[in-house]
């Protein structure tokens, strides 16, 4: 190319160049002079989001704490589906993580090495956890953990999503990568249940002063929980707010109202005596002791029998039958000729022959009426041994009979027993002499006092109990034997103990709660101690002082509402109610 063309072509080749240099600098130009105003992503800018936080992670921290962030999505994934299989190693890989990022902060002095450590630690109970109601308990720190993580550097939102579930107490937030929302402290049940939240950094564990507020509720509906105050969504009521002190204790607020719909009613811890009464089932049956067999000596034949009927009433000296029997009839021709005798020889014959008479069964008064009438009798009647009800009759009228059987039982009613069935663990509580009152169904009001008779020495194998005897007079016969009677065993108190209602307690497997009513609308659950039960009370040995009030109507209603948190763990805690 000749000079002059070179001449005029070189200016056009410096706009080409200066053209493509601005082209290709313009971006870190324009940074320089004005900042870095754009990025990528869900998050801010990363300058900009550093100077706001202030607290970001060392560069090898982030890196392990994003890979603990993918440990923890496929263990979300795991508990939105109700499985726990897998999550052993999961949560163990979300905890390797989350120590190896806690170590690469030593030195750097970041507030955060506390999440990172809180992080791990909710990992490693959650990698032991038994059950899906403990995995959702231990998963909640662990999300607690990361998402104050991402909310302190912003690097580690992007990609990700936050939703929160307003049927949770307490932690109510996840993270995930969809934005379709798969609930993990509900599971199947309702997977869907939540909405989209704002990324919120928090306080490590331990540092919440105890009035700081967790969040904000309606008495009306305590299932709504919100973060900030407001209005219910549900009834509009202004939103009142719970401390962590009280979440932590379990306090749950109750409003007049909701206590009057749910029907709670209180009463006060009182030292005063205790009923120790007892109340047990009896029967009345018949006094063993006084029970009467009639039995014949001698063989012979029913003639005619005069008590044809079991239950039918018979006296002392009635006629029960009248017996044929030949060896009787000769008997009786024996006395009779041996008293024709009058030699001193024959009074030895007239004693053993009226003795044969009376050894089978005959009174005097017969055996005289024998002598008087000079012959035998053929057709000899038996009498009744006693007063009382034919409770047994194995003969009919002409039936054959041998000796030695029984022909009847009579059971006199004059007195009789009630034996009352009492649990193995009251019977030492039950002695000989001790006052009792007897109640039967069938005549309310009316009360019967005995006293305790004789305490069996064994017990009854499949119920437990021991067996009490009472012995009554029933002198109007309105004990009837085998019918059902309420038995209450009168013992003393004792000493003034404290006490209360036993509708007040609430059985947690091996811990028993009652609800204090602390004034306001609060109620706390508290653990008690209890000593013996008496009449409708139980002792208190621990946990509550006189004057204490206590609910005693509508406390299991109360329990469910509340989840007894932290302070009863048997419940299942912020996530097992759900």
């Amino acid at each position: 190319m000749s000079p002059p063309n070179r001449r005029r072509i070189a200016p056009w080749l410096g706009v080409v160049a200066l053209a493509v240099l601005v082209a290709v600098a313009w971006k870190p130009l324009a940074g320089w002079f004005f900042g870095s105003t754009s990025h990528t992503g869900t998050a801010p800018a990363t300058h900009e989001a550093h100077s706001g936080a202030g607290t970001p992670l060392p560069d090898a921290a982030l890196e392990y704490t994003r890979a603990a962030f993918e440990s923890y999505e496929a263990t979300r994934a795991l508990l939105a589906q109700d499985t726990l299989e897998g999550l052993e190693a999961r949560a163990g890989a979300l905890k390797a993580a989350l120590q190896q990022a806690a170590e690469a902060t030593q030195g750097h002095g970041t507030p955060l090495t506390a999440w990172l450590q809180q992080g791990a630690d909710g990992a490693a109970q959650l990698a032991s956890a038994k059950d899906a109601e403990a995995a959702r308990q231990h998963f909640a720190r662990v999300s607690e953990a990361l998402i104050a993580l991402a909310s302190a550097d912003p690097r580690l939102q992007e990609g990700w999503h936050v939703f929160e579930c307003p049927m949770v107490e307490g932690v109510n937030q996840w993270l995930q990568r969809e934005p379709k929302l798969e609930n993990p402290y509900m599971g199947r049940r309702m997977l869907a249940c939540g909405s989209a939240s704002e990324w919120r950094s928090a306080a490590p564990a331990g540092a919440h002063g105890e009035g700081e507020i967790a969040h904000y509720t309606c008495p009306m509906h305590p299932s709504v929980k919100q973060h900030s105050p407001g209005a219910c969504p549900i009834c509009g009521m202004d939103l009142t707010p719970v401390s962590r002190a009280e979440l932590a204790s379990g306090i749950i607020r109750v409003d007049d109202l909701r206590r009057q719909r749910i029907g709670v009613k209180t009463a006060k811890v009182e030292q005063a005596s205790m009923d120790l009464s007892l109340r047990a089932l009896g029967r009345v049956t018949f006094d063993e002791k006084s029970l009467v067999d009639v039995t014949l000596k001698l063989d012979g034949y029913i003639h005619e029998l005069r008590v044809n009927a079991t239950g039918e009433p018979v006296k002392k000296g009635d006629v029960l039958f009248t017996l044929y029997s030949p060896e009787l009839y000769a008997a009786q021709q024996e006395y009779l000729l041996a008293r024709q005798s009058q030699s001193a020889a024959n009074a030895s014959l007239v004693g053993a022959a009226r003795k044969r008479l009376e050894l089978w069964g005959l009174s005097a008064a017969q055996i005289e009426r024998v002598a008087q009438r000079g012959q035998p009798v053929e057709n000899m009647p038996f009498l009744a041994p006693a007063s009382g009800y034919v409770l047994e009759k194995n003969v009919v009228e002409g039936a054959a009979v041998k000796a030695g059987e029984r022909l009847f039982r009579i059971a006199p009613l004059a007195k009789v027993w009630v034996e009352a069935d009492v649990y193995e663990q009251d019977l030492a509580r039950v002695k000989p002499g001790h006052p009792v009152e007897v109640t039967l169904p069938y005549l309310p009001g009316k009360k019967y006092a005995g006293s305790v008779g004789y305490v069996y020495p064994s017990l009854q194998g499949a119920t437990r109990t021991g067996r009490i005897r009472i012995e009554l007079p029933n002198p109007e016969l309105e004990l009837k034997p085998d019918m059902y009677a309420d038995v209450r065993f009168i013992l003393q108190g004792g000493a003034p103990r404290l006490q209360i209602p036993d509708s007040a307690v609430i059985y947690t497997g091996p811990r028993r709660l009652v609800f204090v009513d602390l004034g306001e609308g609060r109620l706390r659950p508290q653990e008690v101690k209890l000593g013996i039960k008496g009449n409708g009370t139980y002792e208190v040995l621990e946990g509550l002082s006189p004057g204490d009030v206590v609910v005693t109507s509508g406390n299991f209603l109360i329990a469910a509402e509340s989840r007894i948190r932290s302070a009863t763990d048997d419940f299942g805690g912020s996530h097992a109610a759900h």
